[in-house]
């Protein structure tokens, strides 16, 4: 029946890569060519592109001949269709060419083969004619009204709606940061995600929050064009693949890297990144406001199918609310008045209990361990060392934001510090790590050092 004839945009799921696609050619003098491949774009209502990588028999076949024809299966019905292709043009440049190289980029990463996998051109086909082939498997055909439906719905936007309503409310960056996870599950069903927000100066991302996760990976980082985040942060625009294989985890090529450049001492210093052993589905959107990346906003799921065109502009939509509040509640207003009160060493004294923590700074690399066991480092690393070693030798408990930036020592950019967020991240690595030693907020741009222990120092000038 005409009413139930496929259309392209309705076979989205054959678009995914999770059932590779047969793509049949022929030589100008007849002779056939058959090749499978991972996978075919969809470009519009009335076009697809195919990857120009290794097909090098394919790519001279549709310029003699560009009669095509190529034969998909929908991974949630098994259903088949059959289309009819002609072949219209190359691009290797353009939107095209770069959504479908960040894409092979991404996967290259994934697999330590960057140099290997690379796109040489985007080959671009009219599709003639769509059918559904009867009787490819055993299951029968599903009607149109019987298929499930990725469409954007006004649910969705009622959803959205009250996302933004809530997320309007948060007056500090952790709460911000916190309640945009939890309403993306609530809501959406976005059961796995993080944030990540980033460090430009050392073209790195690191993890401020995240959500479904055993271990929460707060602190972990992954350099800007590594794996999916890292592709999706240096091209800044959304990337997410289905069906991809758990063992391609961009936590373990990043942990591989670190242990083969330099050693086992190096690993201990890595925070894992957060990751949902099995996921098959990821998608990455970055965080920007006029052009500067502030983060990403990182998703994965077990179904293959959990990201689709949906679930695309549901997160793009979220991002822009979330990278507006980040940038906003990053610019924490100062007090005027100096630091409060400074508490005597008596009375500190009589406080402490006898259990001991001990904190200890490496120089080298700004690193800092509590008991033996790797807390944080860099920026978060030297602001901890500078608040412990001010309360052990000044007696102070209270500081501001102001005196952290006027201070050298840290090494703050003079643009941009993201000091809040970066007092966040060390926050939430105490939390998990040293509960007895705590950063509270005492107001806008102030903060106290608590402590239920006795702490100890020490400092070590490695070579």
């Amino acid at each position: 029946m005409e009413n139930d004839r496929p259309r392209l945009e309705d076979l989205w799921p054959c678009f995914q890569g999770i059932i590779p696609a047969a793509l049949s050619t022929c030589a100008q003098d007849g002779t056939p060519n058959i090749t499978f491949i991972s996978q075919i774009y969809y470009v519009d209502a009335s076009h697809v592109a195919i990857s120009h990588q290794f097909f090098n028999k394919t790519h001279r076949n549709v310029r003699e001949n560009p009669s095509a024809c190529a034969m998909m299966l929908d991974p949630r019905t098994l259903r088949a269709y059959r289309l009819y292709l002609r072949y219209q043009h190359s691009e290797s440049s353009g939107v095209l060419f770069d959504s479908m190289s960040l894409q092979l980029q991404a996967i290259a990463s994934h697999a330590g083969m960057t140099d290997v996998f690379r796109l040489r051109a985007a080959d671009v086909y009219e599709v003639l004619q769509i059918d559904g082939v009867e009787g490819f498997t055993r299951f029968p055909p599903v009607p149109v009204s019987e298929r499930p439906s990725r469409l954007f719905v006004d649910q969705d936007l009622e959803s959205l709606r009250l996302m933004t309503e809530r997320l309007n409310r948060s007056e500090a960056l952790s709460d911000l940061l916190d309640r945009s996870l939890q309403l993306l599950d609530e809501l959406f069903g976005f059961h796995h995600a993080m944030i990540l927000l980033a460090d430009e100066p050392q073209a790195k991302l690191f993890t401020i929050a995240s959500r479904g996760y055993p271990e929460h990976g707060v602190g972990s980082e992954i350099g800007i064009g590594e794996g999916l985040i890292g592709m999706a942060a240096r091209a800044r625009r959304a990337l997410r693949l289905s069906a991809i294989d758990h063992s391609l985890r961009y936590a373990r090529a990043a942990r591989d890297r670190a242990q083969a450049t330099a050693g086992l001492e190096a690993v201990c210093r890595e925070i894992p990144l957060p990751g949902l052993a099995g996921a098959a589905g990821q998608i990455a959107v970055p965080l920007v406001i006029r052009g500067r990346l502030i983060g990403m906003l990182a998703v994965e799921s077990a179904e293959p199918l959990a990201f689709m065109c949906r679930e695309d502009t549901i997160l793009t939509i979220v991002a822009t609310q979330l990278a507006t509040g980040i940038d906003h509640l990053s610019r924490d207003t100062e007090e005027s008045s100096p630091s409060a009160a400074v508490k005597s060493p008596a009375a500190r004294a009589a406080r402490r209990p006898a259990c001991r923590r001990t904190f200890c700074f490496f120089h080298r690399d700004d690193c800092v361990f509590v008991d033996g066991e790797y807390l944080i480092r860099n920026v978060p690393g030297r602001i901890l060392w500078r608040l412990l070693t001010r309360q052990r030798d000044e007696g102070r408990s209270e500081f501001t934001n102001r005196e952290l930036r006027m201070d050298s020592w840290l090494g703050l950019p003079d643009i941009k510090d993201n000091l809040e967020s970066r007092l966040i991240l060390l926050r939430k690595r105490m939390e998990q790590k040293c509960p007895e030693v705590r950063l509270v907020t005492r107001g806008r741009g102030r903060f106290a050092l608590e402590a239920d222990v006795t702490i100890e120092l020490a400092e070590k000038k490695e070579t």
